[in-house]
């Protein structure tokens, strides 16, 4: 075996050691556990809500070819103010 051989042949065996020791780490650490507050769950529901209506006039502004250029005017006389 070559010098550079046994280099790539150390280096790959340190590369595994290292993802198999974060592995393990994060095995028990509670990372993807499905256990939350029934509360905290909710409110974020109610918020991921109010955001889906938020876009849904986001997208119907963006979408209205005559609402956009109404919108554009009232930007552009805002900006003469």
């Amino acid at each position: 075996m070559s010098f550079w051989s046994a280099m790539v042949a150390i280096v790959a065996i340190i590369a595994w050691a290292n993802i198999r020791m974060n592995k393990d780490k994060h095995r028990g650490s509670g990372i993807n556990v499905v256990d939350h507050d029934p509360a905290h769950t909710a409110s974020l529901e109610r918020e991921v809500a109010e955001m889906r209506k938020r876009l849904e006039v986001l997208e119907r502004i963006a979408t209205e070819d005559g609402e956009t250029r109404r919108l554009s005017r009232e930007i552009e006389s805002l900006r003469e103010k």
